[in-house]
Formats: C-alpha cells, structure tokens, sequence
C-alpha cells in the first residue's frame, strides 16, 4: 500500500521536474485589469461614484453608437477596477472590441455574456460574426443557428448567415465585409479635456520570461500539493461511498407559515428566513414547469433577468433556490391586498382611489419597460394594494425584449387580460398597455370589458365606463379605448403617454353606490 503511494508521488514529482526543466517560449496574452482585457493605459473616464448599472448601459450604448469604442471600453475598465462590476458590461466590450475589429477580445467578452445571459441572442450574434473575421466558419455557423434559433427576426444574424454561408460554399478566406462593425482604427475620446489615444501596453521580452518562469514555479508547486493531499486523502480516509446528488433542504433556511395563494406557476406561502431575521413570500414552482433542463434553464435565466428589477413599485425576488426536483422563488413580503380582492370584496373602486393605484402601477410598469422587459402577465391579481402604494408583482412570465426586435414570441398570460397580438404568441411593450387598460375599466366598472352587456364583438368596440358608471369622466372613455385598441401600432404607445392622459383628468363628486353592478 505504502509502496505504492511513495511511486506515485516519485512519478509526479519526477515528471513535474522534467516539465518545467523544458523551455517554453513565451506567449503574448492579452493583460487584464480588473477582470477585463485591458486597451489602454491612461484614458480619461468619469469618476465613479454610486451608479446605477441601468444607467450606465443606457450611457455606454450611446458611446458604442456614437462609435467611440476605446472611451466605452475605458468607461467600463474604470467601473470594474472601482467594484462596480456587471456581467452586462460584457455585451458592451464585445461590441467594443468588435467595433475596433480586436476579435479575439470581442470572442472573450461575447462569451462572457453568454454564460450570463445565455437566452440572449445578441452574445451569440457578435461572437458568430467574431468567428466569421477569423475565417472559423464552423464555429461561426453553429453560434449564428443558436442566435436565430433565439431570436429568428434579427435582421443582424440574418446577414451574418449569409455571409458564413457564402465563404464556407466557396472554401475562402471571409471578404473584408463590415458585420454592423468598422474596422479597427483609433478612436478619439470625446471626453473632457482628453486628446489622448488608447495603446496596449507593450511586455518586453525579458519580463515575459519572468512571467513564463513564475507560471511554472506555481505550476510545480500545484503539482506536488495535489500530491500531499492524494497520500493525506489515502492515508487517512476510509473507503469512498457512492451518494448521490445533495438535495437542498428549503426549510434549514424559511419557516413556513402559510399558503397565501396559488397560481398557474405554483403555490405561494408566507415565510420567515431564520437566517436575515424578516419576513418573505415563497413560490414554490410546479414540479412539471421545471421537469426538462431546458425550461429549467429558461426559467431560471428568466428569474435572473426579473431579479435585475429594483424599484419601490415592483415587488423584488430576493434569491431563487434550485433544488434536486423543485424550484423556490424567494420575494419580497408585502402586507396587503391584491386588486383582485379588493374587487370581489366591493365590486368596484372610485376614480379617486383608483387613480392613486394605477399612478405607481404605472411606475413600475415604466421602469421595467425601461429595462426592456415587458410584464406579459399583469390582472389585479398580479397588483398588490397596500396603505401607501400599489406593488406590481409576479413577472413570472416576463420577456425581454432586444431593441430593434418585433416583439418576444411566445404564448404566456391570463386569456382575459391578454392583447390579441399576445393570444398568438407575439408580445411587446403595448402589449402590457393593452392589459393595464383592461385592469383600469374592470377596477371602476367591476367587470371587464368583454363581459359587459353591449359590448360590440363584431367591432370589438367597448361600453364606455361612463355610461355604465355614474361620477366617472366621460375623459376615460377615449382614454380606456385607446389604450385598448386591435392593433397595437394604434394603441397607446407608451407608459408615460398612457400616465399623461390619467393624471390629467379629474375626479368628480363622487357619492355612494351599489358595490356591484
């Protein structure tokens, strides 16, 4: 036994040593500051100081559109070096870096992003077109299939497609055609007072032979710990068992108190996390919406995506919990009612009071919109009233959407509440304009609007609230029809224009009534 185990490590330390007694040329790598490739050495950057990480992508894609690539690659080292790192920042260097035709960086940034974001089609898109300048076809191929097989109307990996397509028939080198890039070039900053260029810093041979001697060293030094701890490990450990994967435990953690609700994604209970000392809701996602690896993944990166969202009108996902056979989506507590409540206990709610709800609905509704990602899914259940605002919750189907794109695809929602677009699998953001204006009539009428007597189903015309409702606007007729139009290219466009209109108009002497029609 012991005869054996001083072989193997004569073995390992004797091939170790025949390893690093070889030469090795050194290579050039490209440097890393802060976890990011590195282009220059003394750019002018703004000063970091508290950022909003939303902001600061709107910010950077301006710098890339405006084809300054060297400053937004700057931008981004001095946020990283400073903390404030974001696995988005990824997709602005690979956009960068393939701007100033580096594709071995924009390769390595694209990639990044893709672990990140792996539903995102834009990672793929660069990367492929990355491959297609290198003249690896294949490689290319495979990345621009997984782009389009993502996102099929993206005019970009359109183009990229033909372009592989047509090099690998003719068994060529790629022509010098632009991929939505320009060639590499030196930019100028267009920063204050910051005239400068960026260059790569240079490593002169002697310093790349350090370099290469203390990659060895640390290399020999691995190998004979790993070494020590194989014989330690033999020497000491009993025999291996099998086990089988770990299963996570939900419960050492949260104390169920209560179901609060259920849904078509799952049960929902209040919880109490022993660990953070305060009070949670847990949704735990049916076993059958998670079964393949593929939804599992979808679902997740989905989570990750909705968990990006923090705003005082939007309920916010602390953590999701990944177990063996389940999911777990922990969120915040609120204490409240759901709109839907509300509604089966009085049947109706005033202009007055409704017009406070749907002021921070619309909250956050526009700061989701802003980060282009559309709710899919919003009702009164999914509205959360308490005694100083209202909380839109549950983007548990929520979609992002790529500026420039039509539209996510996909059927998700409550039938009721979706837009007709949305009922045949194409969603966009007045998709979710069409469902709050649905949400708003059924708060002041107490019925939606399909199901009140009247309604014009040839036209697709709706009973004006007024007539129905006494003390409402007759302003909210034109309003509620607007925002609840066929076509969504005629609907309201936006969140804010769809607020504008609200607040504008004024609530009138309201008296009592019957709580239900």
């Amino acid at each position: 036994m012991y005869k054996r185990i001083y072989l193997l490590l004569l073995m390992i330390f004797t091939t170790t040593g025949l390893v690093y007694s070889q030469t090795r040329p050194a290579v050039d790598v490209p440097l890393q500051v802060g976890g990011a490739f590195s282009q220059s050495e003394s750019l002018g950057v703004l000063p970091v100081n508290k950022i909003n990480v939303d902001q600061e992508m709107s910010d950077l894609t301006v710098l890339i559109r405006n084809k300054q690539y060297q400053y937004a690659i700057a931008r981004v080292n001095s946020l990283i070096a400073s903390g404030k790192e974001s696995p988005r920042f990824n997709l602005i260097l690979a956009q960068a870096y393939e701007g100033l035709g580096e594709w071995d960086y924009c390769i390595y940034r694209a990639s990044e992003f893709m672990g990140a974001f792996p539903s995102d089609s834009r990672g793929y898109t660069i990367r492929a077109g990355a491959y297609y300048k290198k003249g690896e076809y294949e490689k290319a191929s495979i990345d621009i299939e997984k782009s389009l097989k993502i996102n099929s109307n993206s005019t970009k990996a359109k183009y990229i497609k033909q372009l592989i397509d047509t090099a690998a028939a003719n068994e060529v080198s790629a022509p010098p055609v632009a991929v939505k890039a320009e060639p590499a070039k030196t930019q100028q900053v267009s920063a204050p007072a910051q005239t400068q260029t960026a260059q790569r810093p240079k490593v002169d041979a002697r310093t790349k032979q350090k370099l290469n001697n203390i990659r060895w060293w640390l290399i020999y030094f691995i190998l004979v710990l790993s070494a020590i701890c194989i014989f330690v490990y033999v020497r000491y450990s009993g025999p291996v068992k099998k086990t089988g994967a770990r299963k996570v435990d939900i419960k050492e953690q949260y104390h169920f108190i209560r179901q609060i609700g259920e849904g078509g994604m799952g049960k929902v209970y209040e919880a109490y996390d022993k660990v953070l000392k305060r009070r949670c809701a847990v949704k735990r996602v049916k076993p059958e919406l998670v079964r393949s690896n593929y939804v599992r993944e979808q679902f997740l990166s989905e989570a990750r995506m909705v968990a990006l969202l923090r705003h005082p009108n939007i309920v916010e996902i602390y953590t999701v919990i990944e177990s063996e056979n389940s999911l777990y989506l922990v969120f915040e507590y609120v204490d409240g009612q759901t709109l839907e409540t509300r509604l089966d206990i009085d049947g109706f709610i005033p202009f007055s009071e409704a017009k406070g709800i749907f002021e921070a609905v619309c909250r956050g509704l526009h700061y989701a919109h802003a980060q282009d990602i559309i709710h899919c899914d919003l009702k009164p259940g999914n509205i959360m009233i308490t005694e100083a605002t209202a909380k839109v919750m549950d983007f548990g189907v929520a979609k992002k959407v790529v500026e420039g794109d039509n539209g996510a695809r996909t059927v998700a929602g409550t039938p009721a509440y979706m837009a007709p677009e949305q009922q045949k699998g194409f969603m966009k953001k007045q998709s979710d304009i069409y469902s709050l204006g649905v949400c708003l009539y059924e708060a002041l009428v107490g019925q939606v609007p399909w199901s009140v007597a009247g309604f014009d189903i040839a036209n697709k015309k709706i009973v004006p609230p007024s007539k129905l409702v006494p003390f409402i606007p007759e302003e909210l007729d034109a309003l509620l029809e607007a925002a609840l139009k066929e076509d969504p290219n005629q609907r309201i466009q936006s969140i804010d224009e769809f607020w504008s209109a609200l607040s504008n108009i004024q609530p009138m002497d309201e008296k009592p009534r019957s709580r239900h029609i």
